[in-house]
């Protein structure tokens, strides 16, 4: 390619996922990322909207006070409601279950939030989920109990990274080595000396009273305590959130909250 043509290259695959994950991520491929070398652009995307089977009055939704990791805080709009909502309590952790609305087929989507007890807890919960495949199953809500106090945050969430070093520290090598045979993929003798240099990963979400909004794209020992009778839930610190497909297991989208008012 001359570098006009690597440009029109780099802007038809960022239009093609500005569309197919409806405008939520304008640009996959940042500029240069494309040059004369390039000979393959492998592209993926993945968009998710949910409405919430019990969505949030809004007029319940008032600004309160987030905790920070830094023990600062934000003014930040908390979502209210007083339903009974899926929870579950244990000693250093609270869960929260929020169920989508079904769609034409059997699959059933929810959002989990995970939530430390201490305000400094989200790394070690996070290396907790990272190490043991069956945290989440372990610990999800079945049944819904009375609230007392609740308080979820708005966020939005977008955030974009260069993925081929982290792919190369799990232990994926061959893709990006000059040994790469990508014949199958490219049916071209060009194939065989192809190999990946680089790996763009970005990802959306956003959650608010009506539901979740996500999308992503890539171009290339804890005891259960004793339920009260009123469950508090009351998010006001860093946590974890996942969004899983129910039936199978399979997770979507995974990420943690340090600060709602932060958009990137």
């Amino acid at each position: 390619y001359c570098f006009i043509q690597a440009a029109e290259v780099a802007s038809q695959v960022n239009s093609w996922v500005e569309k197919v994950t409806s405008g939520l991520i304008k640009e996959i491929l940042p500029p240069g990322s494309v040059d004369h070398t390039t000979r393959l652009v492998l592209g993926n995307a993945l968009y998710f909207k949910g409405a919430w089977t019990e969505k949030f009055d809004a007029s319940k939704t008032k600004d309160g006070e987030f905790h920070l990791l830094d023990g600062k805080s934000v003014q930040a709009p908390f979502m209210s409601t007083s339903k009974k909502q899926y929870i579950l309590s244990y000693d250093n952790l609270k869960v929260l279950k929020l169920p989508y609305q079904q769609g034409g087929d059997k699959r059933q989507f929810s959002m989990y939030i995970l939530l430390p007890e201490a305000q400094d807890g989200l790394w070690s919960l996070a290396e907790k989920l990272n190490s043991e495949p069956e945290f989440l199953e372990k610990h999800i809500p079945t049944r819904q109990v009375t609230v007392g106090q609740f308080k979820l945050p708005k966020f939005k969430i977008s955030f974009g990274f260069e993925a081929s070093d982290l792919l190369k520290s799990l232990g994926l090598h061959l893709p990006f080595s000059s040994e790469a045979d990508l014949t199958e993929m490219v049916d071209s003798p060009e194939g065989k000396n192809l190999f990946v240099s680089s790996v763009f990963h970005k990802s959306f979400v956003e959650v608010n009273e009506e539901g979740t909004e996500a999308a992503a794209a890539t171009a290339a020992v804890i005891t259960l305590r004793s339920a009260p009778i009123a469950e508090d839930f009351v998010a006001d610190h860093p946590f974890l959130f996942l969004i899983q497909e129910d039936m199978t297991g399979v997770v979507l989208f995974v990420g943690h909250v340090v600060n709602p008012l932060l958009a990137a």
